[in-house]
């Protein structure tokens, strides 16, 4: 089921984005955001800020339940469509086996530090994204809850 879409009403997703913070902070030692952020102010900046965040689910076939809205206009993708399209048909085919492969190294190891790899948008437009962090997501009881990536860097190819 996923997400509602972020809005003042719902706090921008705080909760999820909680999720997301502490889970890379677990991983990778650092913060997404100034520790100084409460929740609601760091989802407000994250929906909004000059990077690409989105999250998938810990389905069999991982589905998108969070992308911040530079995520959506790089993929050009509505909230209603990012959130019901399977992460991995955000690579073309023939990346899909090198973007399972990152997955499965994340999954091993908690995260994965500067990766770049090539997606394509809705509308077939490729581009690469470079310098990623992709890390595991542990909801509040230490179980997985899906992965996440973050990235500030793209070239259109």
């Amino acid at each position: 089921m996923p997400l509602p879409r972020p809005s003042e009403d719902n706090e921008f997703l705080a909760a999820h984005i909680a999720v997301l913070r502490r889970s890379f902070r677990h991983f990778t030692g650092r913060d997404l955001v100034p520790a100084r952020m409460t929740d609601p102010e760091a989802a407000r900046h994250l929906f909004r800020a000059p990077l690409a965040l989105l999250s998938h689910d810990t389905a069999p076939d991982p589905v998108f339940n969070y992308a911040n809205e530079t995520a959506m206009g790089l993929f050009g993708m509505s909230w209603e469509v990012i959130t019901a399209l399977p992460s991995r048909l955000s690579a073309e085919a023939g990346n899909q086996e090198a973007r399972e492969a990152l997955l499965a190294k994340v999954e091993t190891q908690g995260y994965v530090d500067g990766y770049s790899g090539v997606r394509i948008s809705r509308q077939g437009r490729r581009f690469r994204i470079q310098d990623a962090v992709v890390w595991n997501l542990l909801d509040d009881l230490g179980a997985p809850a899906g992965q996440a990536a973050v990235f500030e860097h793209w070239q259109w190819l």
